[in-house]
């Protein structure tokens, strides 16, 4: 009986087979580097040219036709009217095309099973136009779930015996390494699955193709578009004692407030689906997103990686009631476009939330420094909603680009990860209850 080779794993032949030598664990690794650069360069590319249609869609959305109008860019009354059409286009969309725009994003996560080929276009086509409308969501998981199709239908056909995982790593890890441009990213979040699978070799074994598919996607993506998640914080000095407290303080409140997110999941998904259709469940998604954004203003509109910097850019220009209520909103704004029927991420939106809300407890007590502050929020947010703990630190981490700061977002860690761990994730199974 043939066993099912894993990638990373050497091939074990048949009892009856000739006996051959086993290859060392050079030759095996070899072979994969060619496949995982195209892999990670095909990524980026995908990734690139929906985010740059979507720019180019949401300055005609957001500039061009307003200023046509006479309306206000950010007016209530334009954000109310923009994401209810918007709503309603991506619900027309799903509900017409081949695939309906791929399975419920409330039941998927950022590295699923391949889906069929034929699902890719009409999911890349209401991803677009739900990030050029203003939903709050990123293109992480339907840019990631479209690379594993694809890469999982060519290589099958280019390279039938490869390991059906293979692809699956490469074409995610290529995704993750040109969203955060840079492989580690991408090698920290597979690290944890790659670490439990079992089967003989070292985790770098099991690492080494995925990391060539990132560092090609990261290589790309920073080639072509050159992007940055420092947010240009004022340096964090060396901690003191009351920093250590503020840490495990503000933390743990970014992992409350992002366990409420994951405890309304559901109940906000049990609410769309009984509207039973698709036009109508999005269409009064995109009102209900429509409304919060009137609340929280424009800035808590979009994925938010540009909005950060414009909190950052301006930490005094509001108050902590204000970051309270953009964190609020922005939370909300979350949960309705996840369970609604959009497709798209929730690791960029939930950054936001974290940095204004780092920001506010920075506005409730200055000597909190900013860079601790909202790199502690953004870490327990993160947490709370992607149950990754490697992605959660590295990303607060980069925000504020201060090694100082990491020893206390280690130490921040523990508690926020003991308030998240057991609980509900943010993701559902198909009968609507959620993963544990």
């Amino acid at each position: 009986m043939r066993l099912i080779r894993r990638y990373g794993d050497p091939v074990t032949p048949d009892s009856t087979a000739p006996s051959l030598p086993a290859p060392t664990t050079a030759r095996r690794l070899l072979p994969v580097v060619l496949p995982a650069l195209v892999v990670g360069v095909v990524s980026a590319l995908v990734l690139l040219g929906v985010s740059l249609l979507a720019e180019q869609l949401q300055d005609v959305l957001w500039e061009t036709l307003p200023d046509a109008l006479g309306v206000g860019r950010y007016s209530s009354l334009w954000m109310i009217v923009m994401l209810t059409a918007t709503g309603l286009a991506v619900g027309l969309v799903v509900h017409t095309v081949h695939g309906h725009g791929g399975p419920d994003p409330a039941t998927t996560g950022l590295v699923d099973a391949p889906m069929t080929p034929g699902v890719v276009p009409g999911l890349l086509l209401v991803t677009m136009l739900a990030l050029a409308g203003g939903v709050s969501l990123g293109p992480e998981n339907p840019i990631t779930a479209a690379n594993i199709a694809l890469a999982f239908w060519l290589g099958r056909r280019a390279a039938p015996g490869a390991p059906a995982e293979l692809w699956v790593a490469l074409a995610a890890a290529g995704t993750i390494g040109a969203l955060f441009g840079t492989p580690v990213a991408a090698a920290l979040i597979l690290s944890e699955t790659l670490a439990a699978r079992p089967g003989p070799g070292a985790l770098w074994d099991k690492l080494f193709a995925p990391l060539a598919a990132g560092a090609a996607g990261a290589l790309t993506m920073t080639l072509i578009d050159h992007p940055s998640f420092d947010l240009s914080l004022p340096d964090f000095a060396h901690p003191g004692w009351g920093d250590l407290l503020a840490s495990l303080v503000i933390a743990s409140a970014g992992a409350l407030l992002g366990l409420v997110a994951v405890y309304a999941f559901p109940v906000a998904h049990r609410a769309f689906r009984a509207l039973r259709h698709p036009v109508l469940a999005l269409t009064a998604g995109g009102l209900v997103l429509g409304l919060l954004g009137a609340l929280g203003g424009h800035l808590t509109l979009f994925k938010g990686l540009e909005e950060v910097k414009e909190l950052a850019a301006d930490p005094d220009g509001w108050s902590a009631g204000g970051f309270a209520v953009m964190a609020v909103v922005k939370t909300a704004a979350l949960v309705i476009a996840a369970t609604c029927g959009f497709r798209g991420g929730r690791i960029f939106p939930a950054v936001f939330v974290g940095v204004a809300l780092g920001f506010c407890a920075h506005a409730l007590v200055d000597a909190v420094p900013p860079a601790l502050a909202v790199s502690c929020a953004v870490l327990g947010v993160l947490l709370a909603i992607t149950r990754q703990g490697w992605l959660s630190l590295f990303t607060a981490a980069v925000l504020v680009s201060d090694m100082a700061v990491l020893p206390l977002l280690c130490v921040a860690t523990l508690p926020a990860w003991l308030l998240v761990t057991g609980r509900p994730q943010m993701q559902l199974h198909e009968d609507g209850t959620p993963l544990r």
